[in-house]
């Protein structure tokens, strides 16, 4: 799954271990995720979206 994760982190200013202690998360679960390794749960993927204030479709595409 494509997504903008690594965008909108770098545009926060934050590191892998930050956003990964802000989701509850490992930082190896966040290079999953922005690498397309790993799609986040629903759960997951709402908090994503929340945390950067954006729709879950604006962060993911199929």
């Amino acid at each position: 799954m494509l997504n903008i994760i690594r965008q909108l982190r770098s545009e926060q200013g934050w590191s892998q271990a930050e956003l990964a202690e802000k989701l509850n998360v490992s930082r190896q679960t966040v290079n999953a995720i922005e690498t397309g390794r790993y799609d986040p749960s629903l759960p997951l993927a709402f908090t994503i979206a929340r945390l950067f204030k954006r729709s879950i479709e604006e962060i993911f595409e199929g």
